[in-house]
């Protein structure tokens, strides 16, 4: 049985705007993708929505005074419209506000309660009075307990990257009422992550070989330190309650919300249950038939969610398929930077499509981005790479063909595809024959060279070889090979109409310039079937003026077409005599002015262009600080704090104790004997009543937190400098 595909996009956070790094990212990769398949007569169903929920939302509410359902109505539907307008063809863009979500999520929640995958923890949580709520850890800062920090978040201090309990912090200020807020009791509940290891290590091990790389050794990093319990619920009063579920009494729930990042993810099954009633589906053969492969599109902040946090639920709670591959891409960067609001260093969504409404720039956008993916690493979006793909791509290749194979057909054949006669009345046939042999094989290829002309081989080979290849490519998510394959068959065609010399031949042999005609309308139609994914406005234009049917791969509630476009793409299915429109201009080139205009809005108005300014020290202030190896001798976790270890280690010349935040990411035995880095000349410091003389380094990266280590082996007691 043919397979279905579903498709699905990470859900944007409903709390800003869309910038060009997010539509690189997760979402123009997804819909070329959903494109294609469809035009290839795919059975697909492509979903995505809003994240609705967590702190974020209601500090956002909260400063414009506002409620949190306002905050996410305004962004939900400010991205909705964005994304219509970029030519995204969801069958379903939901929000996680919507009451079957919560349905979906407690479901969940009380399956994985009744199955003993919760665990009820009870800790010590900051207590606004004033407001009467607990306080998240964003709601609360402080003077940081390990370097003095006044502005430390409730978690973690942005100074020195110490993580602690919030009840750790000195001088704790409650961000709602700006009151010290008292430590009281609360109850939480933590999914046993840790029960998944093995499962989880033995489907990573199962894709290991077709997903990408940097999804593979990202994934494998987090089960290599080992999957730790988390917790799934949070005090708030916005959000999936759990109140009423069997096994927890009403008194517990009170107050409790589903963790944002629990119930985000069931955003993708909610969403197409929605779909399903509406359009009478049974949703189930989407998340529950092994016929249907699931592609979940994400940037690489949301790696481990997909490969390993989701694939825990859906496996927990059986009966769901699960990823079959998770393409992410790494981030795309903006002139050289990185996209950052607060120094007006981006480039929303829907500022570009107010700056730029024609649908053409916007095919110029999607084209431009597309070519800049960040597929393997991060890339780079610059406004002069814009100007050049529009002007020396889109208009100086593809719009150049088009116009001028129209504009020479208006002037010489009335419009009108021009008829095959005499040596070159076989030509559609033995095209049609070679196309549906699936092999450019070198008998076809000699075939026609003998029977028409090596030119007439070229372009044919160049057209077939070009769509089976963007074939090969999409379907591996390399969609900028895939995409360069295309350019080349409209590079093909130009060189076709070159060396033909129509405007030679009409004069000395009528056949010839009537049958070059002919291939160069059948390319014409080609180029409008395969750049439909990535510019679909244009395509529709060619197609209009083709008189064909304009489909580019837009949405059918999961009905595929019959045919496959794609490879009938490859077909000479322009008939003799068909008329054609009157040629416009796809792609007008974009000036300098145009360019330099974006670029004065990037940046600082008092200092553009400028990266924020770095303290800098000389050598002597950091010679300061004395940094030796260390072997940790013991390791045990500190009752009461989910995120620091307690080390004894030796450096050489006496051994002592130091408090690490990197329970979160170390089993303690596993650290037994290791060698690490320390701040040896660090005055001591008291945590949660334990000594702490000296600091551990430790890297931090997409939320994960590695020791640092000598290259090779070196023992205690060795200066780094």
């Amino acid at each position: 049985m043919k397979k279905r595909t579903l498709i699905t996009s990470a859900l944007p956070y409903a709390n800003g705007h869309l910038h060009l790094g997010h539509a690189a990212g997760a979402y123009l990769p997804a819909d070329i993708f959903a494109r294609f398949m469809r035009l290839s007569g795919e059975e697909i169903l492509y979903v995505c929505g809003s994240d609705e929920h967590g702190v974020a939302i209601t500090i956002s509410a909260e400063k414009e005074k506002v409620t949190p359902q306002q905050i996410v109505d305004k962004y939900h539907f400010a991205n909705k419209e964005a994304f219509d307008k970029f030519g995204m063809t969801f069958d379903i863009y939901s929000r996680t506000s919507e009451p079957l979500h919560h349905e979906t999520a407690r479901e969940f929640f009380a399956d994985f309660l009744k199955k003993g995958y919760l665990t009820e923890k009870e800790e010590e949580q900051f207590f606004d009075k004033v407001a009467g709520i607990f306080l998240p850890d964003r709601y609360v800062e402080g003077v940081c307990p390990n370097c003095g920090y006044d502005k430390a978040r409730g978690d973690q201090c942005d100074s020195c990257g110490a993580y602690y309990n919030q009840t750790e912090l000195k001088s704790p200020i409650s961000i709602v009422s700006g009151k010290t807020p008292e430590v009281r009791k609360t109850t939480h509940w933590y999914f046993a992550f840790d029960q998944f290891q093995t499962f989880l290590e033995g489907f990573l091990q199962s894709h290991e070989h077709e997903w990408k790389e940097n999804v593979v050794a990202q994934t494998r990093s987090w089960l290599k330190v080992g999957m730790a319990e988390r917790a799934i619920t949070r005090d708030l009063d916005w959000g999936v309650k759990i109140e009423g579920i069997e096994g927890i009494s009403d008194e517990k729930a009170f107050g409790k919300r589903l963790y944002v990042w629990f119930d985000a993810v069931l955003g993708y099954i909610s969403a197409t249950k929605i779909w399903a009633n509406e359009n009478k589906e049974d949703w189930t053969k989407w998340w529950k038939n092994p016929d249907t492969d699931y592609i979940a599109f994400i940037g690489k902040d949301n790696i481990v969610f997909h490969t390993l946090i989701f694939p825990a639920y859906l496996h927990g709670y059986g009966d769901y398929i699960l990823p079959h591959n998770v393409p992410a891409n790494e981030f795309l960067n903006l002139e050289g930077q990185k996209f950052s609001k607060s120094r007006n260093w981006s480039i929303d969504l829907h500022d570009f499509l107010a700056d730029f409404p024609s649908p053409i720039h916007v095919d110029v956008l999607r084209y431009s981005l597309a070519m800049n993916f960040p597929e393997t690493r991060d890339s780079d979006f610059t406004w002069k790479d814009f100007q050049t793909r529009n002007n020396s791509e889109l208009a100086s290749i593809f719009g150049n063909f088009v116009n001028r194979t129209l504009q020479f057909l208006h002037k010489n054949y009335e419009g009108n595809v021009p008829e095959l006669s005499g040596k070159y009345a076989d030509l559609a046939q033995d095209w049609q024959t070679w196309a549906e042999s699936d092999n450019a094989d070198a008998d076809a290829y000699e075939l026609f060279v003998s029977k028409y002309s090596e030119n007439d081989a070229n372009a044919v080979r160049s057209l077939i070889e070009g769509i089976a290849k963007s074939d090969k490519n999409f379907r591996k998510y390399r969609f900028r090979d895939g995409i360069t394959d295309i350019m080349n068959v409209a590079r093909a065609a130009n060189k076709y109409f070159n060396d033909e010399e129509p405007w030679k031949s009409g004069k000395s042999d009528p056949e010839k310039c009537a049958k070059t005609l002919f291939v160069c309308c059948q390319f014409v139609r080609t180029l409008g079937v395969l750049f439909a994914p990535i510019t679909p406005n244009t395509s529709a234009t060619i197609l209009n003026l083709l008189s064909q049917n304009n489909y580019t791969g837009q949405s059918q509630n999961a009905n595929p077409i019959a045919a496959n476009l794609w490879k009938e793409a490859s077909y000479p299915t322009l008939k003799s005599g068909s008329p054609i429109h009157k040629p416009e201009i796809l792609f007008t080139h974009i000036e300098n002015d145009v360019v330099e205009a974006q670029m004065a809005k990037l940046g600082d108005k008092e200092a553009k262009n400028s990266q924020p300014e770095q303290e800098l020290i000389d050598i002597d202030y950091f010679s300061k600080v004395k940094l030796v190896t260390a072997k940790i001798i013991s390791a045990e976790k500190l009752p009461k704090s989910k995120k620091l270890l307690k080390l004894q280690i030796d450096t050489g010349a006496e051994k002592r104790q130091i408090l690490a935040g990197v329970a979160e990411f170390y089993e303690p035995d596993y650290l037994i004997g290791k060698i690490i880095v320390v701040v040896a000349n660090l005055k001591p410091a008291k945590l949660m009543g334990e000594m702490s003389e000296g600091m551990m380094l430790a890297a931090s990266k997409d939320g994960k937190l590695l020791f640092v280590t000598p290259e090779k082996e070196i023992g205690e007691g060795a200066e780094v400098r």
